[in-house]
């Protein structure tokens, strides 16, 4: 199996100013093309540092990308080094992508000047690939090592990253006899890692040959399980293999199981539901800030289900505006069972809804009790019930910061109105 590596340069990315999105989408990418990503490394932008990394890098990797450490604002060090590491004796002007600069620049109203020109130089043991999103070419060198590496260096910015990456693939592709990965991945909710884990050790267990399983948690998707065989030959066969190890499944995790497919989240799930069944929601929150809204409208085509929502912060809003009776706040706090049932209901008759969930709760980190620890959360969702309105809540307590409290009663307010949906338990494979 080929095999790669993905670095990135740039101090910005080591002091934690810049997040490295560009790794994980190569990876992505190279997956897609059965290249296995075996090793993901940072460095600072320093000639020895990017000199010692790479010769390591392609002395034993067949495919090596590397981002950032171009650009017209500061010295081309990335460049400078891999011209130095190949032995390269001159530059010369790349004149396809000096055109897409001129066409660039001159779109924007600039002048071409001297540091602009010069992105379009590159060593003479570089090939180019044009990037017609940005200045600096993808460079292209065959390293003739014992590993016969091929190395790519690309600019750091995402957004030409991703408009480059479909031509480092299709020349990856010409260069390579490249077998399948194959990957299938099954989403779960409302069941711990460790849980999940002891409960599905058997089957685990009982994998054919070169399955791998992998356990990848998310506060928004819950625990994700990704089956992958690698260097597959035949890529339909295999997808069905997976499946069927998947299938075994079902029984032992019932409607923990929402769905399947890297693209599938509660929410997507949820709005397929609510417009198949021709469904309205509404949501009422409090501790969530709108976060549940947010998630919920991220959906395409959210506005044939979702009418709208409320954020009732404070008291007064949950009072005149929602209708909960002052006594409920009064006698048993805005983070109870009767006011979060009464929110549902209340949003639900104000909007005029079929469905609706509401959260109430103690994100933090202060406004904690001894019976209300910071990550309590109540959630209700309202729902018809054979011409009436049935009401279902829930206490959940989590032991996190402000931000991933918020996130996780987002997404267990979403799980809880997904069990009460019709077709709500567990997506056909």
């Amino acid at each position: 199996m080929n095999k790669a590596a993905v670095c990135t340069i740039g101090d910005e990315l080591l002091i934690g100013q810049v997040t490295d999105t560009n790794s994980p989408y190569i990876a992505k990418e190279l997956n897609r093309l059965g290249i296995k990503v075996d090793t993901m490394v940072s460095i600072a932008d320093d000639t020895g540092a990017i000199l010692a990394c790479l010769k390591k890098l392609t002395e034993k990797y067949r495919i090596v990308i590397v981002t950032g450490g171009l650009g017209p604002t500061r010295d081309d060090i990335t460049k400078k080094a891999l011209g130095i590491l190949t032995g390269s004796g001159s530059t010369y002007i790349h004149q396809g992508q000096l055109s897409v600069i001129h066409e660039l620049l001159a779109s924007r109203g600039i002048s071409l000047e001297g540091k602009n020109h010069d992105q379009a130089s590159v060593p003479d043991t570089a090939s180019v690939i044009v990037n017609r999103r940005g200045t600096a070419p993808c460079m292209v060198f065959d390293m003739h090592g014992a590993s016969a590496s091929i190395l790519y260096s690309l600019p750091g910015v995402p957004y030409e990253v991703e408009g480059l990456m479909p031509d480092v693939s299709d020349d990856i592709v010409k260069r390579l006899r490249l077998g399948r990965i194959c990957h299938e991945t099954m989403l779960t909710f409302g069941i711990a890692e460790s849980t999940l884990a002891d409960m599905i050790e058997d089957w685990e267990q009982k994998l054919p040959e070169g399955f791998r399983l992998a356990y990848l948690p998310d506060p928004i998707k819950g625990v994700r399980l990704r089956l992958s065989v690698y260097d597959s030959e035949n890529y339909e066969d295999c997808m069905k293999k997976i499946r069927a190890e998947f299938s075994k499944l079902v029984p032992v995790l019932g409607n923990a199981i929402y769905g399947f497919g890297d693209e599938t989240s509660l929410q997507t799930v949820i709005g397929h539901i609510l417009s198949s069944n021709r469904k309205t929601l509404s949501v009422a929150e409090s501790c969530t800030g709108g976060t549940v809204s947010s998630l919920i409208t991220s959906v395409p085509g959210a506005s044939r289900f979702f009418y709208g929502g409320v954020v009732s912060y404070h008291n007064k809003v949950k009072a005149d505006t929602l209708n909960v009776p002052e006594h409920i706040i009064a006698r048993y706090g805005a983070v109870s069972r009767e006011c979060a049932e009464a929110m549902a209901l209340g949003v639900m008759k104000a909007i005029g809804t079929d469905y609706s969930v509401a959260t109430t709760g103690i994100a933090g980190p202060g406004g904690g009790s001894a019976d209300k620890p910071v990550g309590t959360v109540w959630i209700a969702v309202a729902f018809p019930d054979n011409g009436k309105t049935g009401i279902k809540s829930q206490c959940f307590r989590f032991n996190s910061d402000r931000t991933s409290n918020i996130r996780r009663f987002s997404a267990t307010a979403l799980n809880m109105l997904r069990l009460v949906l019709p077709a709500g338990q567990v997506q056909a494979l």
